[in-house]
């Protein structure tokens, strides 16, 4: 296989430097850049073009979750694996409504890093164990395993809305709107959309309020 090529974006060097010796032990992935924060993360995209993105939450001037949102509204075909060192459900919730593929707690191994890294290359979902644990303890509904943002765009796609009009409605890219519809495809294993507008209909969204 290809080397996963991979952009660290971090606001502290040491933490780059640790991902760094860590990641380019495998000869499957390496590490192509750095950025400081959300800004110059940006500025590397166009001329690094990396596979997978290594995104933290916390930075100055552009956070993590906005750097994701501005990366995927300009590269969509880049992946975006969150790395942090908080363990609670908002942050995981609020990186993957922004579009993130995955959330891997700062503490992991080197061998998880790897496969959370090639989990999302070849276009799965991947969380550190504690966060899944974590999230599958809080989940009995199926629907309740998607984040809020999810939530909204399946009820939407219920009712019969587009990408365009769910973009328009909630004021966010048509791009975003179809991650959420292949994430929800995934974390409820539906393999076509009108299984998924069916699954939607049959758990009772997108019912008229009136």
């Amino acid at each position: 296989m290809s080397i996963i090529k991979t952009l660290i974006v971090d606001d502290h060097p040491l933490v780059r430097d640790g991902l760094k010796a860590r990641i380019n032990r495998s000869s499957e992935v390496s590490v192509i850049g750095e950025a400081c924060d959300g800004t110059e993360a940006l500025t590397l995209l166009e001329e690094l073009k990396p596979d997978v993105v290594l995104m933290d939450i916390n930075m100055p001037n552009l956070n993590g979750i906005q750097t994701t949102e501005a990366i995927l509204d300009l590269y969509p075909d880049i992946l975006i694996l969150v790395l942090s060192m908080h363990d609670d459900r908002e942050y995981v919730s609020s990186v993957i409504d922004a579009g993130a593929r995955g959330y891997v707690l700062k503490s992991a191994s080197a061998e998880e890093m790897f496969n959370a890294i090639k989990a999302v290359y070849f276009g799965g979902i991947y969380y550190s164990p504690a966060i899944a644990e974590s999230l599958a303890q809080k989940t009995e509904d199926p629907v309740d395993s998607l984040t809020d943002r999810e939530q909204v765009v399946l009820d939407m796609l219920a009712k019969g809305a587009s990408n365009k009009e769910c973009a328009n409605s909630l004021g966010i890219s048509a791009r975003t709107v179809e991650t959420h519809r292949r994430n929800i495809k995934q974390k409820l294993n539906l393999r076509s959309t009108p299984a998924l507008i069916r699954f939607a209909i049959d758990s009772g969204l997108g019912k008229s309020n009136s």
